[in-house]
């Protein structure tokens, strides 16, 4: 409530001071073009639409000089035909226009258009880059229209994002979270000589930096990474002088992968992301394949680029605070009203749908359960589920409140499903039919009831069904790679290296869980991964989970759910009580592409599986599920779990 009404105050005041402030202006040169409100300066290459130049509060350029002008601010993307190895791309316009060149709005276009000429060259889109400053505004906005015509070759694009690289002798601290801000390594500790390399090219261990404070930690980009749904500003702060540079991303709406999908922030540089579009944590499913010469168009943003200052004596961490305050007003402005294109839609083209979702587990309850914090979305039709590894068009989430009530608004005009989850209970909800939006519209769907998978009674379960593995055991860190920031952190699963630590806690026999008598915040740990022999070779892992079961009712099947947060080149196979059986009563065959261990999170892709189990195979008393993961070619590979349930056979 506190940060409302100073959202609500700081946007007042900004109304009252754009009032009184100059006009934009626009300055075309030969090679560059100025947009200039007074506060802030940008300037940027002519036709390039590069990103040269940002001038605010007396400090000429906030972006890092001492990189080639092409190097500073710009828009990217990694592309390739089918089957062939991706292009880094960074985009350069060919056709520069003034769109829009008032006192209160200057909206400029940098275009790269295709055609056939250039295939091969260059991905096969024309690409529309824009950039917007208003009156009175700390900061600037960009967006990117992308459209690929009927006829044109296929392609895959892996990746697409706005990048910034500050200048590092200003910017040295770094903000993505309250409990994820710090001073960061420069640049040159990445080097060799000032740092050790270790598993992967992202982590280094610092061993001689500039700041000699940081000795001894590991740096990581992957540290700082987050939820889409959580990722809305980050950046960076000057102590001198006292200057913020933030990105503010007010809406998921363009972004691949739905609210859990996991994206960089800001890292070492200093370098600050607008990601769009990426495969870490999902692969090659989360990279959009345009086949079939289809249409395809797509609009990236706006996102606003913040700055703010404060007085020289002042604490310059409260710009973060004030950086904060700024995202909330952006996220409450959406859709923006000012952008010139007519592929981006005002508030007034879009729709909008409510309704109130419950669910119905009789297992649990008789009665409806409110969807408490469910996750409802609108995206393109597809099975249930499926919005996960959707990535070409656009997604609308919103959670639903403690009664299970919820409002998706400002949806654009198309057909979609509605999809749920809800945290504490297993698998995904499809509304029946397709939901279609059009200019205005506000469908009241109504109550929807969602039944999740079951069978039976729960005879016992591990974890917690919320789509990560977060509730389970991360040991502490090898004291030799840290990152203090997450000493003592919720997200002690980040700190680098956890997966050698399996070895170490289980050098010659694996886990064993016992129902019961375990816990699974202590006992089960984060990720199944290969052990790490004393060759340094590596070797599949079974897990056991002991369980008494006081009478088996025969000539039933018990059902085992097995949910997974993640999973990387790896299979499971599932034996009961004979881990020697030469066929396994279930295997997930080889699945997934995500990275999640090596990439420093705690969930992927979310797989669910359903196991029958048939009665002959438990006895009476002590049993025995195995969870064996055999693939072993490299020490990230295996699977992290979300949640483990055996239902015993249906009541009547």
């Amino acid at each position: 409530m506190i940060s409302r009404f100073l959202a609500h105050r700081k946007k007042k005041k900004e109304e009252r001071f754009t009032m009184s402030a100059p006009g934009v202006q626009l300055h075309i040169q030969q090679h560059h073009v100025v947009m200039d409100n007074g506060i802030v300066q940008v300037t940027l290459s002519n036709p390039g639409g590069i990103v040269t130049g940002i001038r605010y509060n007396g400090v000429d350029n906030l972006l890092e000089v001492l990189n080639k002008e092409t190097n500073r601010g710009y828009w990217d993307l990694v592309w390739s035909a089918p089957g062939v190895k991706g292009y880094f791309d960074v985009i350069n316009g060919t056709c520069f226009e003034v769109i829009v060149q008032n006192e209160e709005q200057v909206e400029l276009s940098f275009k790269r258009m295709w055609d056939h000429s250039l295939e091969g060259k260059f991905v096969p889109l024309n690409i529309d880059k824009r950039f917007i400053l208003l009156r009175g505004s700390s900061g600037f906005y960009s967006y990117g229209i992308y459209e690929h015509l009927h006829g044109w070759p296929d392609f895959d694009m892996s990746e697409t994002r706005i990048t910034f690289k500050l200048r590092k002798d200003k910017f040295q601290y770094m903000a993505m979270a309250d409990d994820r801000r710090r001073i960061m390594p420069f640049p040159e500790d990445r080097l060799p000589g000032r740092c050790q390399p270790l598993a992967y090219q992202e982590a280094v261990l610092l061993v001689n930096p500039k700041n000699p404070q940081l000795k001894g930690e590991v740096d990581d980009k992957y540290q700082y990474s987050c939820k889409n749904i959580d990722n809305r500003v980050h950046g960076w702060i000057s102590f001198n002088p006292p200057v913020g540079f933030w990105q503010i991303t007010p809406s998921d709406e363009f972004r691949s992968g739905g609210p859990f999908k996991q994206n960089l922030t800001s890292h070492v540089g200093p370098t600050t992301l607008a990601m769009f579009l990426s495969g870490h944590y999902a692969g090659q499913d989360l990279v959009p394949k345009i086949r079939g010469g289809e249409l395809w168009k797509k609009v990236f943003g706006p996102v606003y680029i913040y700055l703010n200052s404060g007085p020289t004596g002042d604490d310059p961490l409260f710009l973060w605070e004030d950086a904060k305050i700024k995202m909330m007003n952006e996220v409450q402005s959406w859709p923006y009203l000012f952008p010139a294109s007519e592929d981006f839609l005002k508030p007034h083209q879009r729709g909008n749908v409510s309704g109130r979702l419950l669910v119905l587990d009789r297992y649990i309850s008789t009665d409806l359960i409110s969807a408490n914090g469910a996750y409802v979305g609108l995206a393109p039709p597809g099975d249930a589920g499926s919005w996960q590894r959707e990535c070409k068009d656009y997604q609308f989430w919103t959670r639903a409140d403690v009664n299970g009530f919820f409002t998706i608004s400002n949806v654009r005009p198309g057909d979609y499903n509605l999809f749920a989850w809800v945290p504490g209970f297993v698998g995904d909800y499809r509304f029946g039919d397709s939901v279609k939006i059009t200019s205005g519209s506000c469908i009241e769907l109504g109550e929807i009831v969602f039944e999740p998978p079951r069978d039976g009674p729960t005879l016992w379960e591990i974890g917690i069904p919320d789509r990560s593995g977060a509730e389970f055991y991360a040991p502490d860190p090898n004291p030799q790679y840290i990152n203090k920031v997450l000493i003592n952190h919720p997200d002690r699963f980040r700190q680098y290296g956890l997966w050698e630590r399996y070895s170490e806690l289980y050098p010659d026999a694996d886990l064993v869980y016992t129902i019961g008598v375990s816990d699974y915040r202590k006992d089960w740990f984060y990720a199944q991964v290969p052990r790490k022999k004393v060759d340094n070779t590596h070797e599949g892992t079974t897990w056991q989970i002991k369980f008494e079961l006081g009478s088996v009712i025969q000539g039933t099947v018990y059902k085992l759910r097995v949910a997974i947060a993640s999973a990387t080149l790896a299979e499971l196979q599932i034996r009961v009580n004979d881990p020697n059986a030469r066929r396994p009563v279930f295997t997930t065959g080889l699945i997934g592409r995500e990275n999640t261990v090596a990439r420093l999170g705690i969930h992927g892709l979310y797989w669910l599986y359903h196991v029958n189990i048939s009665s002959s195979l438990f006895i009476d008393g002590t049993n025995t599920i195995y969870f064996t993961q055999p693939r072993c070619t490299s020490p990230f590979q295996g699977f992290m779990y979300d949640y483990i349930r055996l239902e015993g056979p249906p009541c009547s």
